[in-house]
């Protein structure tokens, strides 16, 4: 089935490989603008959303979940897939934030927006900085266990620069939060 974009986007014809709740593998066939054709597997992904949880004191809070595909735990921001197509990211990073955290934000900021791994996938996520927080309970999933813990600005200083933050979106958005900050 050819789909057409917007002005300068190739036509493609898409053959799905395997739709999950999540993602949806498809190989497509797409002339690049050197005029090419070329079959590419593409994963078509939601979107989702990040969020820098910030305190008074600057301290960013981090969780560390068991991830299966970076084979263990890792610090990560609390994020989410959007729920639909039309749910807002600045509502998903909020949901997320009180589902994983228990905490509520009072002002939520967009800091940006990031497409995680364009080589093959299309998911686009949007991140943000959450202030003005108030702690409520954590709800989170059945299948998410989670640990949460207040880095200080040092410690987060530390965390990029010693490696134990490795994931995408926490360290860009950790890196544009420090960036503000200084």
């Amino acid at each position: 089935m050819p789909s057409g974009g917007a002005a300068g986007k190739s036509f493609r014809v898409s053959r799905q490989i395997y739709k999950g709740r999540i993602v949806d593998l498809r190989v497509e066939r797409v002339t690049l603008p050197n005029g090419h054709a070329v079959d590419l597997e593409l994963m078509h992904h939601p979107g989702a959303s990040a969020v820098a949880a910030v305190d008074e004191a600057r301290q960013v809070v981090l969780i560390r979940q068991y991830r299966h595909a970076a084979g263990g735990y890792i610090w990560e921001l609390p994020a989410g897939v959007l729920a639909s197509a039309d749910e807002a990211p600045a509502d998903c990073a909020a949901r997320e934030l009180r589902e994983e955290t228990g905490l509520v934000a009072g002002e939520m900021r967009q800091l940006g927006t990031i497409f995680t791994t364009p080589g093959f996938c299309d998911e686009r996520m949007w991140l943000f900085r959450a202030s003005g927080l108030t702690l409520g309970i954590a709800q989170p999933e059945a299948d998410e266990r989670i640990e949460m813990r207040w880095f200080t600005p040092a410690e987060v200083d530390a965390a990029l620069a010693d490696g134990t933050v490795c994931e995408g979106k926490t360290l860009v958005a950790l890196l544009m939060e420090q960036r503000r900050r200084d």
